[in-house]
Formats: structure tokens, C-alpha cells, sequence
């Protein structure tokens, strides 16, 4: 399909949505999904799955029992064998419940503020007005649309990764709706790798002042060990090593017989990552008499620039262009499910909302151009294959 000769339309149509756009964001952050109480998920997980039923979407919840509930969608009516794009995002969001009482839905102008709209309910908004637009307009992907929208991102996608790793093979590309990056609403084409490590030391407990070399210091060893991890810092490469806590002892007149500490990894690419696993799993005790127990690994792979990632940016900006958008791409700190897809299929991050403060009590986003958004999703949804999975 020609792409330029719908562009108009599309674009004409979505700008056209903005009180489609509204409603359904006003009710998904009015149902409030804090991420450590999937006990009160069902209401906004209804309320996005109500909408995709209306466009023809059939909608099925995924995930252990008792546990966070997923959202898996696809067209009723389909084509068994077409080849799939993915399209991803969450639910869940930071916020405990409550806290709409204190920041509420609020339209200011061009510019709509409450808990969780740009991250990431503006991103799920997205996906069923891009999908309406085609679906209004008569346009078909030759690549069918998939949605899986998790309740767990917030918190690592503990019980959600293995079902995005799933599709993700199947795909031949994924768009995830994470919040676009900045002010000037950056493409995410890259994501450092996130790891967390434990490292616990086992000492020896004696009287501090009667027997003092009775005992082996726990703390002692966790100085060197945390001076060690520090050290494992490049700045220059983007890998960062940080120990965000630290515990151990008894009491002031014990040798400490424990000691512990949680680790923070961020790596630019897979290798990095490998690089520092080993390292930090071969960190050697120093202090005479205790012994390491080292746990953890990059639980979130690096999303690099591949070349099957460039090749789907590349399309993206062209496909901008006919839109009247210059996009911009860059590298996130944070990981998200892009982390995962992209290990297997081409993929696109960061096509959410434009605005800021993820996770921060100013979030919000613009109206006008998350609407432009919108119709650079649909218009990538039409689009044909870069790549297929694993390649």
C-alpha cells in the first residue's frame, strides 16, 4: 500500500478524535491500577477491553491465578495465517489508590494531568483510536494487530514476560507505547539493559570488645566488596553500578556475622551486560573467615540499535514526514517490555504520549501532539514488514 495518499486522511481523522480521546483516557486514570494491588485492576482492565470489543477486537485475560491479570486482544475476525505486529503497553501504574483524590482527571487547555495519563494510559488511548482510524477509514494492515497490555510492567513484568516473549517470536514487529521521551517527545530506539544483584556476606559474630579477633566481620568485607562494585562504573561506555542499600549487624558491641547489599545495573548493550554478570558474580571475599553469596542477573536485556530496530526507525521517520512530524530518537535509561521484544522482532519504542513527568506528581501530557502520535501509530500499523522475527 501507498502510504503518502492516506496520510491526510489519517492524520485529518485522529486530530478530529480529541473528545474520543479524552473520554476514554478520562475513564481508564479514573479507575485507579496501582501495581502492588491487582486486586483493584478490574475496573480500568474492563473499561480498555470494552473499547477494543466495540472495534471488532476479541479479548481474553492471560496470567497465573491470583495474580496480576493480562490483556490479550486480536481482530474476531481473522486471517489464521497472516503474519502479526505487536502492539504492547501496561496498565498498571505507580500510583496508590488515593491518589486521584489528591490530583484528579484535569483538562488544562491543551495539556491533561492526573495519575498514570502519561504513563501509560495515554499510550493504551493510542492504540484504540489508531485502530478505530483504520477500522473508520477502510483501511487494512496487510500485518495483523495484536495487543497485549500487562498489569505488572511497574514492577519488572514478573508474570507478563514470558507471555511478551512468546508473541514477540511470532512478530514480525512490535510498537511499544511507553511515553515518548522529553518535551520534544524523542522515539525511544534504544533502552539500557537493567540488572539487580544481592549480595550477602557471612561472617563471623563475636563480643567487639572481649574477643575481638574471635569474630570476621560481615561489614568489614561488604566495605571491599561495595568499593569493588564501584569501581565496575563506566561512564564513558553508559554503564552505571549502584548500591542502593545496605544492611547488616547485630549490635554496636558485635562483629557483624551478616551483612547485605542490593545492586542497581544499567548497560547499553547485551555484551555489557554479560561483562558485568561475570564480574559481579566473581567478586572474591578479601576479609579472612567470611564467605559471599552472590544472587541476581540483567533481568531486562539491553534494547540496542539493530539492524532490524534502525530499519523500522528509519520507516518510522519517513512515515513522519508525510505526516509533517521530525522525529528525533534517543536512548532511555529506564527499561520497559521494548527490553524484551526486541531481543526478537524489530522494535519501536517510546510511541506514547508527548509530555512529562512519568512518575512524578506534574505528569501530563499535550493533547495535540499525542494526537499527532496517534496518527503516526496508525499509520505505521499500515505499513509493510522491514523484518521478520529473529532475523
Amino acid at each position: 500500500m501507498m502510504l503518502e495518499p492516506v496520510a491526510g486522511k489519517i492524520r485529518e481523522h485522529v486530530l478530529g478524535q480529541q473528545g474520543a480521546l479524552l473520554d476514554l483516557l478520562r475513564r481508564l486514570v479514573e479507575a485507579e491500577s496501582p501495581s502492588s494491588h491487582p486486586d483493584v485492576h478490574v475496573t480500568t482492565r474492563r473499561v480498555f477491553e470494552n473499547a477494543l470489543q466495540d472495534l471488532g477486537y476479541r479479548v481474553r485475560d492471560a496470567g497465573p491465578p491470583g495474580g496480576p491479570r493480562h490483556v490479550y486482544a486480536r481482530p474476531a475476525n481473522r486471517h489464521r495465517h497472516r503474519p502479526l505486529q505487536l502492539l504492547i503497553g501496561h496498565y498498571d501504574t505507580v500510583w496508590p489508590v488515593g491518589t486521584l483524590a489528591e490530583r484528579p482527571f484535569r483538562v488544562d487547555g491543551n495539556v491533561v494531568r492526573g495519575p498514570g495519563v502519561f504513563d501509560m494510559k495515554g499510550g493504551l488511548t493510542q492504540m484504540v483510536l489508531a485502530i478505530g482510524a483504520l477500522r473508520e477509514l477502510g483501511l487494512e494492515p496487510e500485518l495483523m494487530p495484536v495487543i497485549f497490555v500487562n498489569a505488572d510492567e511497574e514492577i519488572g513484568s514478573r508474570s507478563s514476560t514470558r507471555y511478551i516473549r512468546m508473541l514477540s517470536k511470532r512478530a514480525r514487529r512490535a510498537f511499544v507505547l511507553e511515553p515518548a521521551m522529553g518535551e520534544l517527545g524523542a522515539i525511544k530506539t534504544e533502552r539500557k539493559g537493567i540488572g539487580r544483584f544481592t549480595i550477602t556476606v557471612f561472617g563471623k559474630a563475636a563480643h567487639a570488645g572481649l574477643d575481638p579477633e574471635g569474630g570476621a566481620s560481615a561489614i568489614l568485607e561488604l566495605s571491599h566488596v561495595i568499593q569493588t562494585l564501584f569501581k565496575l562504573n563506566d561512564p564513558e561506555q553508559g554503564v552505571t553500578v549502584n548500591v542502593g542499600t545496605i544492611d547488616g549487624g547485630i549490635q554496636p558491641n558485635v562483629i557483624a556475622p551478616h551483612s547485605s547489599a542490593v545492586v542497581d545495573v544499567r548497560v547499553p548493550t547485551v555484551a555489557a551486560g554479560e561483562a558485568i554478570e561475570k564480574a559481579i558474580h566473581g567478586i572474591e571475599p578479601i576479609t579472612p573467615g567470611v564467605r559471599l553469596n552472590i544472587e541476581g542477573a540483567i533481568g531486562r536485556p539491553s534494547m540496542e540499535a539493530t539492524p532490524r530496530n534502525q530499519a523500522l526507525w528509519e520507516q518510522a521517520q519517513s512515515i513522519g514526514k508525510t505526516l509533517g512530524l521530525a522525529l528525533e530518537s534517543a536512548r532511555a535509561g529506564g527499561g520497559s517490555d521494548g527490553n524484551t521484544t526486541s531481543q526478537y522482532t524489530a522494535t519501536l519504542d517510546g510511541l506514547g504520549p508527548v509530555g512529562d513527568g512519568a512518575h512524578a506528581e506534574h505528569e501530563h501530557l499535550y493533547i495535540d501532539k499525542t494526537l499527532e502520535r496517534t496518527a503516526l501509530l496508525a499509520m505505521l500499523l499500515l505499513a509493510p514488514a522491514t523484518s521478520g522475527p529473529e532475523q
